[in-house]
């Protein structure tokens, strides 16, 4: 992954402050529990959703069975925001990934974001991968890949809004 352009919106950022550095906002997206997605269904409006996602080479991974409403807003309509952050309002970091969602089908790749799951989630989350699928006991998922195109960091505490274009 190519390092971003960071620039501070001074309109939203407190007076003198800094931008979020683009390592702060990584390590955000690698060691966050939940993310919020945001996909857009077939007439327009917009669906939201909590789950669980890992960072890797680059990307924000995460999976959906193939019948859920996430899945099928994707078929239509691949553009994505997946959020995280904190619920406090002077304190923390909030951190929303823009991009297109493709799924992951190649085998390796997913027994790679496996075993990433597993680590991070250490063993709670087993999924064996084949058929360009993850597979667990409660049946399969879809697994999708979202490189960023833009990466907003909002600071708190010291407000800042910082933007990370790639």
């Amino acid at each position: 992954m190519n390092e971003p352009t960071t620039t501070l919106d001074d309109r939203f950022s407190d007076p003198g402050a800094a931008a979020t550095p683009w390592d702060d906002a990584a390590r955000t997206l690698e060691t966050a529990e939940l993310f919020w997605i945001t996909t857009v269904r077939a007439d327009g409006r917009p669906h939201m959703s909590p789950l669980v996602a890992v960072w890797l080479d680059g990307a924000l991974h995460f999976s959906t069975g193939a019948d859920e409403q996430k899945a099928r807003n994707l078929r239509a309509n691949p553009n994505v925001l997946l959020s995280t952050g904190c619920n406090q309002w002077d304190r923390g970091l909030d951190v929303v990934v823009e991009g297109e969602a493709v799924q992951v089908t190649d085998d390796e790749a997913l027994e790679r974001l496996a075993d990433t799951w597993r680590t991070k989630w250490d063993g709670r989350w087993q999924f064996e991968a084949r058929e360009g699928r993850f597979h667990h006991e409660a049946g399969s998922a879809l697994v999708f890949s979202v490189v960023p195109t833009k990466v907003l960091a909002f600071g708190k505490g010291t407000f800042t809004h910082t933007r990370h274009l790639f």
